[in-house]
């Protein structure tokens, strides 16, 4: 059996249950340890049931086994004797790991944020992640009219909150600058003068800012969702033709759902500062670095100049 931990917000969860299919598809036995990462009083709430998501969660002895984290006296004292036998295995870095496949009897610990480990399911993927619709508001009911209603809908994302801490910062920072978003911005405006832009963010005060200095692009800001109603803004995204990504699993799902699989996605590189993350990139992206500069062609070449 394969225990998985869960962890992070919805669009992490969705990487990881992504996996969890592949690895069913597989015909390993997996489980969900949805516990461990969620006992902190700030922890993100498990929202995977906005999709209609059921999963066979592991026990707390199942995890305690695997872990061989009993609080027993005899138990501890073994580990101290003995060392520690630790069933688990921890994703090494962003890039995909084949040698996954391979386990079992194992707790998996990691993001797993690349399609590679799903992208023969994509049909499949693509139908788990169906936004129930009893959740929709009428609020966002309008946006989505709204939206459906221009053919060249773009969405941008821009995520600040808890990318603005000292602890995340020196990973984020740095990364989707303004310089990043208006060369976006004027790439899109280069192929679809008529592009409409819907902003996403969790920063309203950063939104107005953001619309004062691109006053001549015609800008929309999507309100009136907070954080833990987050999935119906991603719900929205991906009813946009084209997108503009942060450096965020939230909108990089909210891009791959995205109604028109031949739609402009622009996204960042580099993705985080602290490691490898060159995998998340999908074929189709259109990669900015942080001062402007477009790195790919519209069919996600590289250029030559940036080999």
């Amino acid at each position: 059996m394969i225990i998985l931990q869960m962890s992070g917000g919805l669009g992490n969860q969705m990487f990881q249950y992504a996996l969890y299919l592949k690895l069913k598809k597989l015909g390993r036995e997996v489980k969900f340890d949805d516990e461990t990462s969620y006992e902190l009083d700030n922890a993100r709430p498990v929202q995977l049931a906005v999709f209609d998501i059921t999963y066979p969660r592991a026990t707390r002895q199942e995890v305690t086994d695997m872990r061989d984290s009993s609080p027993a006296w005899k138990d501890r004292i073994r580990r101290k004797l003995k060392g520690r036998n630790l069933k688990q295995y921890t994703e090494a870095d962003y890039s995909y790991d084949e040698h996954i496949f391979e386990l079992d009897d194992t707790y998996l610990r990691g993001y797993f944020q690349t399609e590679k480990y799903f992208s023969d399911m994509r049909d499949e993927i693509y139908k788990t992640f169906t936004m129930r619709k009893d959740l929709m508001t009428e609020q966002t009911v309008q946006y989505e009219e709204d939206i459906l209603s221009n053919e060249q809908s773009v969405s941008i994302h821009i995520r600040r909150g808890d990318y603005m801490t000292i602890e995340g910062g020196e990973i984020y920072a740095g990364i989707c600058t303004d310089e990043f978003y208006d060369s976006a911005i004027k790439h899109v405006l280069e192929k679809y003068p008529d592009a409409v832009f819907y902003l996403f963010t969790n920063d309203s005060s950063w939104a107005e800012y953001f619309c004062n200095i691109h006053s001549d692009v015609n800008i929309k800001v999507v309100e009136g969702n907070t954080e833990y109603f987050g999935y119906l803004d991603m719900y929205l995204m991906s009813r946009c033709r084209h997108h503009i990504v942060a450096n965020s699993s939230f909108s990089w799902w909210g891009a791959w759902l995205g109604r028109d699989q031949s739609g402009m996605v622009i996204a960042p590189d580099p993705w985080f500062n602290c490691s490898n993350c060159a995998d998340i990139h999908t074929d189709r992206m259109i990669l900015i670095n942080p001062k402007g500069e477009l790195l790919t062609d519209d069919k996600g070449v590289r250029n030559e100049s940036e080999e």
